[in-house]
């Protein structure tokens, strides 16, 4: 049984459908999404419907990322949100606007029910941004830090590499677990587009919502599939470009 973590899909359904050719994703394997599944391409609708239907034929694990949350908040309230609407929500809003109310509830109750984090029986974590407690995640004092925190990753990339986790001055957050898997910041930030691995954490953000790739990554073996370049396949579409 593979272990696969899937990266920030923002309703690029075809790149996901693509990803997991690439990855010839099997009924055994068990698939841990990082959240973010909708805002920037066209096909939120499409996309959550197909991660209902694969929760009845895999075993999947979905986590909550902060774009999940906004979405979630506007098809609850029907409360405009322009910050939202500036980052990817205007795609997902047009989408949802040609549903049905039994679709909306159906999605209602996905979004509802993502784990914020789950850790698996190797004491790797998975979580859609990070966590700022000393102690862990279960000691966090606000769940939104789960899916809005980017603390942890530019602790990681600015950490120096030869600085032994003994050291009292390593942060203290990042030995708690033996890996931590996150997605929220995309690596194309800093010129990636492959997932990027500092100090015990890993990025899968590769800049699907914008210019880049869809990636899944096996947590065992570390080997990466990819899909195109995300905007090749919605042509005439922005993304969060």
């Amino acid at each position: 049984m593979r272990k696969l973590v899937i990266g920030d899909i923002h309703g690029g359904l075809k790149a996901l459908k693509q990803v997991f050719a690439h990855a010839s994703v099997q009924k055994d394997d068990r698939l841990i999404f990082l959240g973010d599944y909708v805002d920037g391409w066209s096909q939120a609708v499409e996309t959550v419907e197909f991660l209902i239907d694969l929760k009845g034929t895999h075993h999947c694990i979905f986590l909550r990322g902060n774009h999940d949350e906004l979405c979630l908040d506007w098809l609850t309230t029907w409360k405009d949100n322009p910050l939202w609407f500036q980052h990817g929500g205007e795609a997902t809003m047009d989408s949802y606007l040609k549903v049905d109310e039994t679709t909306r509830y159906r999605h209602i109750q996905f979004f509802s029910g993502l784990q914020n984090y789950y850790q698996d029986t190797e004491n790797r974590l998975f979580l859609h941004a990070g966590f700022t407690n000393i102690k862990g995640v279960e000691y966090e004092y606000f769940p939104a830090i789960f899916y809005w925190d980017r603390t942890l990753w530019e602790v990681a990339l600015s950490l120096d590499p030869e600085l032994p986790a003994s050291d009292p001055r390593y942060p203290k957050r990042l030995i708690n677990y033996k890996e931590i898997y996150i997605g929220h910041t995309p690596v194309t930030r800093i010129g990636e587009t492959l997932p990027v691995n500092a100090a015990n954490v890993w990025n899968i953000d590769t800049g699907a919502a914008f210019r880049g790739p869809l990636s899944v990554i096996d947590a065992d073996t570390k080997e990466v599939w990819q899909s195109d370049p995300v905007f090749k396949l919605y042509p005439g579409e922005n993304g969060r470009n």
